[in-house]
């Protein structure tokens, strides 16, 4: 985790972004103490949220084949 002062961080803001997501976090001080830190947000993901499967098929056929399957138990 890198430290910059307040001056640092504002001559060095565009890169601030990318060295957090490296190091995870990076911490500004201010002259009085006081400390901040720059963290990348992480954007949660469903587990149910999955990639669809392409098929050349239609609803009408889908709903047949789950008919027939059905019918036989």
């Amino acid at each position: 985790m890198e430290v910059y002062t307040y001056s640092q961080a504002r001559q060095k803001l565009s890169s601030l972004p990318d060295k957090a997501d490296q190091a995870g976090k990076v911490l500004i001080r201010r002259r009085d103490g006081r400390t901040y830190a720059l963290v990348s947000e992480r954007v949660p993901v469903s587990p149910l949220d999955v990639p669809s499967v392409k098929a050349d098929i239609s609803t009408k056929e889908i709903v047949s084949l789950i008919r027939k399957e059905r019918s036989r138990t």
